[in-house]
């Protein structure tokens, strides 16, 4: 058995390690090899693991009673403090996942695909969970309890002052995946939750959204941002439209499988058919609506966003405006028509009232017939 066992810090494929430095000896590579997701870099020579907050204290453990003499020779902090042309994630200084961890989550993956879960939700809800369990990698799944959830919050999300809205999502991913997964009920209400912020969305004059729609010479580009905002269109919504879901002779388009998996519908204008009907003249789209430079794929997201970011150059608008606002903008613009909330609320596709409600916050349709008492002095 060596004497000496010498740890430092480090960086390995971008991600933050615990190396481990000693004299070659049969008896403490095997017990090294006991350590959780321990592995050897042939680049630096060294046995290494996931740096976590008990990964010292694992390494101590094994080699407790043995004589070994464990000497640290740096610090973390001089490994995960940003450098000035770097900037690293909190997520960055946390091991990899295990073998059975690995199987957990593809197990999870798979339960929420088998019951419909957008992509969206699932690539979050797994980003999520992975994070968790990346911070636990030294803990046994059946070993996990409510105090490490309320660890993590405390320890991870607070300590890092990510968003209460990343803290809730954390919170629901976990709390599904040990229920679905390890048939375990952990209680994230015994978490102190942050209150809900409640914000005001963002709205746009009308004036604007004429300059943003008639920014761009592109037929294509036109139509659809026009689409989105003369229908409420969320981006997703727009770019999953097939040709056989706009119904031009009842002037409706057909939004299927939308957020909460549900169809609904939105009214046509006459002006927005004619712009549709000079874009399918220019494009002839055979499947999608609106196809990428690959005709059997729909139109990229990303490129979308840029779209739009060239129709507020072109507009000179240098508000961080994003697709949502169009929207937001469209809701708004409806109640300050005189709109009923009912219509709106169906046409939006909105669960709960609620949501809808938020627009008579932004609309100015009543607020500017209030007389100021300062008229009066």
């Amino acid at each position: 058995m060596v004497k000496e066992l010498f740890i430092e810090h480090g960086l390995h494929n971008n991600r933050v390690k615990v190396f481990m430095k000693f004299e070659y000896d049969a008896r403490t590579i095997e017990l090294v090899k006991t350590l959780p997701g321990v592995k050897w870099s042939q680049t630096e020579k060294k046995w290494h693991i996931g740096y976590h907050p008990e990964a010292l204290n694992s390494i101590k453990n094994t080699f407790k009673n043995t004589g070994v003499y464990i000497q640290t020779l740096n610090d973390i902090n001089d490994v995960v403090k940003p450098r000035s042309t770097e900037v690293r994630r909190p997520s960055d200084a946390l091991p990899d996942l295990n073998k059975l961890q690995k199987d957990k989550v593809d197990q999870f993956k798979n339960w929420l695909r088998s019951k419909r879960y957008s992509e969206n939700t699932i690539g979050t809800y797994i980003d999520s969970i992975q994070t968790f369990l990346r911070y636990y990698a030294t803990k046994n799944l059946i070993e996990i309890t409510n105090d490490d959830l309320i660890a993590f919050n405390n320890n991870y999300i607070l300590a890092n002052n990510f968003s209460a809205s990343y803290q809730n999502q954390v919170v629901n991913a976990v709390k599904l995946f040990f229920k679905t997964v390890e048939d375990k009920q952990l209680q994230p209400e015994l978490i102190h939750r942050p209150k809900t912020q409640k914000l005001l969305p963002n709205v746009l004059s009308k004036e604007e959204i004429k300059l943003i729609l008639n920014a761009h010479g592109n037929i294509k580009h036109k139509a659809m941002l026009s689409l989105i905002y003369s229908c409420g269109l969320r981006r997703g919504e727009l770019l999953n439209l097939k040709l056989t879901d706009i119904d031009s002779k009842r002037g409706l388009v057909v939004i299927r499988q939308a957020k909460g998996r549900k169809d609904r519908i939105a009214p046509l204008s006459e002006k927005i058919l004619n712009i549709l009907r000079d874009y399918y003249v220019a494009y002839k789209p055979t499947k999608w609506l609106f196809e990428g430079q690959d005709k059997s794929k729909q139109y990229d997201e990303a490129s979308l966003q840029k779209v739009l970011k060239q129709s507020l150059e072109k507009a000179k608008i240098d508000k961080p405006v994003t697709l949502h606002w169009l929207r937001h903008s469209y809701a708004t613009h409806l109640l300050e028509n005189g709109t009923d909330l009912r219509y709106i609320q169906e046409i939006l596709g909105h669960s709960s009232s609620r949501t809808t409600e938020i627009y008579t916050h932004v609309s100015n349709h009543n607020i500017q017939r209030i007389t100021s008492p300062f008229d009066n002095l």
